[in-house]
Order: structure tokens, then sequence, then C-alpha cells
């Protein structure tokens, strides 16, 4: 039986705007009071540098628009986003749109029916009998599964499955006017967009998917949370994320390397997810990584701010392209549940 095999990743991201700008012009009078002076600490302590946006703050500002504007706002801007990273991962993976039997779409940042799963499948020619599948709500570890159910289908099945990640977190920045707190600052401080497509297949050159593995920590559901309000989506994330990551990161990957007979210090490429640099600094000290064992999901950060649930394919897709690419690769992602996602790749030529 042919192993599933992630044989192109296709990128695409908006125009971008330095962490500084966004401050100075728009984020320093979203707040104000005492208020405002916390939030320049986070902004400048936040790991990020520079971030995209479909809808940019600096030239339009959506933060009194209803829910309903931004949800048609969500469609106009995902749409050729993700045209842009399916056509490349198709590319990348030398298949044509009606070549995949299985299109995946993640996404926790916006909905509309025909969603995005449909609409994409028209517009880019794949087959009336394509399966489709949208996971919706699960935040920043939505790839994971999707990669695992896209694995599960290749294997059964014997033929090409597409993940798409598409999130456009700009469209949710609250009013100034909102109740705010320092949960509501982190998140308008890290937050980014970007749609990242992932090509798998039964065997061939690429990144092996061994195993997709997750555990959830449902004692501290309320840690992490994405409410649908009248004014978009707003975030909810506890400081005591990191405490829970670190009582469970270590024993979830010790385990899944130990089911393929092989153990930490084998593994040459870290895709984390960079919740922010707390998170990032969490499991490199609980998993012992070497100074720059984190260095693609630090980068990553600091280029991109946290995309949401593409962030660990933009870190796949810069350890692949790394020179020397990493072998053996361990992705990890974290969301509401309070869940853990962690993957072992292995790259075959």
């Amino acid at each position: 039986m042919s192993v599933p095999v992630i044989a192109g990743l296709g990128v695409a991201q908006p125009p971008s705007a330095s962490q500084d700008e966004l401050w100075e012009s728009f984020f320093s009078r979203h707040f104000s009071g005492t208020t405002r002076s916390l939030a320049q600490r986070i902004f400048a302590n936040s790991g990020v540098t520079r971030r995209q946006a479909a809808v940019n703050p600096l030239l339009e500002d959506v933060s009194d628009w209803p829910t309903e504007r931004r949800m048609r706002r969500y469609q106009v801007e995902a749409l050729p986003l993700g045209k842009e990273a399916v056509g490349r991962a198709l590319t990348a993976a030398g298949l044509g749109a009606g070549d995949i039997g299985l299109f995946i779409v993640c996404s926790c940042t916006g909905y509309a029916t025909p969603g995005l799963d449909i609409l994409l499948a028209r517009d880019l020619g794949m087959a009336a009998d394509t399966q489709r599948m949208f996971i919706g709500h699960m935040g920043c570890y939505a790839a994971l599964p999707g990669l695992g159910a896209a694995s599960d289908f290749v294997t059964a099945r014997g033929r090409p499955a597409l993940l798409l990640c598409a999130e456009l977190t700009s469209l949710h920045i609250q009013p100034s006017s909102a109740r705010v707190d320092t949960q509501q600052i982190v998140s308008h401080a890290l937050f980014s967009d970007a749609a990242v497509a992932a090509v798998v297949v039964p065997g061939g050159p690429g990144y092996a998917m061994r195993e997709v593995t997750a555990i959830t920590d449902t004692s501290t559901a309320d840690h992490m949370t994405w409410d649908v309000t009248d004014t978009g989506f707003r975030m909810g994330l506890s400081p005591k994320v990191p405490q829970v990551l670190s009582r469970h990161v270590g024993g979830l990957v010790d385990d899944l390397l130990a089911r393929h007979g092989t153990k930490r210090s084998e593994v040459d490429g870290w895709a984390v997810h960079p919740g922010g640099p707390r998170i990032l600094n969490v499991v490199e000290r609980e998993l012992e990584l070497p100074p720059q064992g984190l260095a693609a999901s630090r980068a990553t950060l600091d280029e991109h701010g946290n995309c949401s649930s593409p962030t660990v394919l933009l870190i796949l897709d810069r350890l692949g392209r790394a020179t020397p690419a990493a072998r053996r690769i361990v992705m990890l992602a974290f969301g509401p549940g309070l869940t853990l996602y962690a993957a072992l790749l292995d790259r075959q030529d």
C-alpha cells in the first residue's frame, strides 16, 4: 500500500505592512488611556516584524463593520487568494484540478454557502465527482486534521487529495469602543492573513505522512475561544495556555515518535505553530530543543505573524526549501479544546 505523500505546496499572501507602521498609523489610535501603553508593549514584544492583510487597516478600517458585511467581504477576498494557492500547489505536484478526488478547505474566519470549496471547484475545473469537506472553527490547528483526512482518503482510494487553509483574520478587528482586555490586544498584535494549499498523493517524492495524532484537555476548554459577535469574530486567549501546553506537549511528541521507532534527536525539522513568543518558548523548553530548533517557526512569526490554520504549512514550506531540506519533520499546532495536534513526516526522494 502506498504511503500518502505531500507532493506540492502552494502559498498565497496579500500585501504586507510593518508591525511598527500598523501600530503608529492605526492601533495607537485604536486604544486609549492606560490601555494604549500596555498595547504598545505587547505589539513591540510580539515577535512580529511584518504581517499580511487582505483588508489592511491602514487603508480601510473594518472595526465597526457588522458581521454580515465582513462575511461578504471574506468571500470576495478569499476566493482569489485560495485560487492562487491551489494553482501553485497543483503545479508543484504536476497535477491538474481534474485529478483531485477530495478537496478539503479549512477556515475559521469566514463562512458562506456556497463556500470556497464549491466556488473553487467550479472555477478551477474540478471533476463533478470530486468529494469535498469543509473544516471550520478548529482554528490554528485545523491544517493537521485536514492533512489527516487527506492522507486517509489517499490511502483508502488511491487518488490525490487537496487541502486548502485560508484565513482572513484582518476582517475581525474589533471596535475601539468594545471591551478591551489583554487577550484582545494580543490577538490584534499577532494575527495575519494567508492561504496555503497542499496536494497529497499516493506515493512518490515529497514528504510522506507517517501519522497524525492529537490530545485534547477539555478541562481547559475555556482557555481559547473564537466567538461570533455582531461585530465579527472575537478571540479569547488565556495567559494560561502555555501552562497547558507544558503539561502535554512532551508526552504527545514522545509517544508519536516512539510508535515509529525514533526520538527527538533524530528530528531535524520542527514546524511548531507560533501562537506567540511564549508558546514557542514553552515548546522549546519542554522538548529540550537546540537553540536553532525553532528557527523556522520564529522566522515565520517574524515575517508573517500568526496566520491561524495556514501557519504550520508556511513553516513546512520553509523547512522544505531550506538547504539542506529537513528530512524528518514534526508538525505541532494548538487551538480550541484545548487541543494539541502533531504529525510526523519523512522526506522521500
